[in-house]
């Protein structure tokens, strides 16, 4: 799954959730609305490489907290 935002590394992410949630979303056949839970995130978004990858708490549709 993506954050809306196409953040370029995992601590650009965790920079913007201190302002708060951040929105995200599952592009392809298993989306694009998520479960509230534990997912995996990646970035930047495709068709770029992905240069990291985080563990990340969703609640209502939005990033909460990243768990590693």
């Amino acid at each position: 799954m993506y954050s809306v935002e196409n953040f370029k590394t995992k601590k650009a992410l965790k920079e913007a959730l201190t302002s708060g949630p951040v929105p995200c979303f599952q592009p392809g056949p298993f989306g694009p609305l998520l479960k509230d839970g534990t997912h995996c995130c990646e970035g930047p978004h495709y068709p770029q490489p992905h240069r990291w990858y985080a563990t990340v708490l969703v609640e209502d549709q939005h990033i909460i907290k990243v768990i590693s």
